[in-house]
């Protein structure tokens, strides 16, 4: 494993891992609940996903929204055993340790902080619900 700092720094050269931002229903999902929550889900989704020495579907484990969690598993390479061995320096085809999983769940608690010390994301344009009424085929009658 590497240095939480040195990821980070290694982290921030790569366009791709820069990318990846909470949107605002991510955002607002993290302000709506406590560290621990957050860190239990984390702990869960690494438990069941990352930690088995060959997850199932490796390397498309990991959705791309959805929760929090899963978008801060992109921005560290977190997000499969493949990522998890380049970016971290953790052996594939090897159950996680409770220490590598602990390890990968503060990398992915300080991405999350670190994205809310960020303003709040636009919230995304409604699109205009078309009433029944507003049909305008009726219009033409």
């Amino acid at each position: 494993m590497t240095s939480i700092d040195d990821l980070f720094n290694r982290l921030a050269q790569s366009p791709f891992r820069q990318r990846f931002r909470l949107g605002r229903a991510e955002y607002d999902y993290v302000r709506s609940r406590d560290e621990a929550t957050l860190r239990q889900h984390a702990a869960e989704f690494i438990a069941r996903r990352l930690a088995p020495a060959r997850p199932a579907n490796d390397g498309k484990q990991t959705p791309m929204r959805g929760h929090p969690v899963f978008i801060a598993q992109h921005a560290t390479a977190t997000c499969c055993r493949g990522c998890l061995s380049k970016w971290h320096q953790i052996a594939p085809d090897q159950p996680l340790s409770a220490e590598q999983q602990a390890y990968v769940v503060a990398v992915l608690l300080q991405w999350i902080a670190a994205q809310m010390q960020r303003p709040a994301p636009a919230a995304r344009p409604q699109k205009a619900q078309v009433k029944p009424d507003d049909d305008p085929q009726l219009a033409l009658w």
